[in-house]
């Protein structure tokens, strides 16, 4: 691993350890260095150690629970507001869910043992990932709701708009397939309302390259627990995301 400075962790672009003053964010930077990460990158696995801690800039992580028959949901996802192993706040000795990329993109990383170091004690570190943690556990809570309540047109919407959020950018890569894993249904489902919101004018959609077009409109399809979650992570950690 080779260290990087202040000025290029800034550049980093996550909000959760921009809230760090430049002292502490310094004594990290040692520990840290700047990754690329792919489509589909696993990043740890269910009651596997977690080898490291990934701090996105532009990509966006999945967590996902896998069932019997190999189908997938996923249940929270992660930015460049936060980071995963959020587990290793409780001294986990291993995952609890699957964590992979579902838009790719960069990440600053360091190893989990550095991470349990810089988060001994009452230190900045620590503070700034439970705050994020609270806003976590928000989004798994509404996103469970979500998922019994509305309707998939809706949840689409929010996916989108969250993801919108966190790539710095109007453009991304999502299979529809992927996308049907994430929302847990089927991929045909997921087909019909790409092509209602490109006929609306609200994406531009080929060949797993996704482009918003109008925002308003997609905020307006969505269901209020975008809005929810996204007043969470103003709340309590001044980052308007998750």
């Amino acid at each position: 691993m080779m260290a990087i400075t202040l000025a290029e962790a800034r550049l980093g672009a996550n909000h959760m350890l921009a809230h760090l003053s430049d002292e502490h964010f310094a004594q990290l930077c040692t520990k840290l260095d700047r990754v690329h990460l792919e489509v589909k990158q696993v990043l740890h696995e269910p009651n596997a150690p977690i080898s490291h801690v990934y701090f996105p800039s532009n990509a966006a992580l999945s967590n996902l629970v896998f069932f019997a028959d190999g189908s997938a949901v996923e249940v929270g996802t992660v930015g460049n507001e936060g980071f995963n192993a959020v587990e290793l706040l409780a001294r986990a000795s291993a995952a609890t869910e699957t964590c992979i990329c579902q838009v790719e993109g960069h990440s600053l990383r360091m190893t989990a043992r550095d991470y349990l170091q810089a988060i001994d004690g009452p230190t900045p570190l620590r503070h700034v990932s439970e705050c994020y943690l609270q806003a976590y556990l928000s989004q798994v809570s509404q996103t469970a709701a979500c998922n019994r309540k509305h309707m998939l047109e809706a949840r689409m919407a929010r996916w989108l708009l969250i993801t919108h959020d966190r790539v710095q950018g109007r453009e991304f890569t999502l299979t529809q397939e992927f996308l049907a894993d994430m929302l847990g249904v089927h991929r045909p489902s997921i087909s019909l309302i790409a092509a209602a919101f490109q006929d609306d004018g609200i994406i531009q959609y080929a060949r797993g390259h996704m482009k918003i077009l109008d925002r308003t409109k997609l905020e307006a399809l969505s269901c209020e627990c975008y809005t929810c979650v996204r007043a969470q992570f103003k709340r309590v950690l001044g980052a308007p995301y998750g």
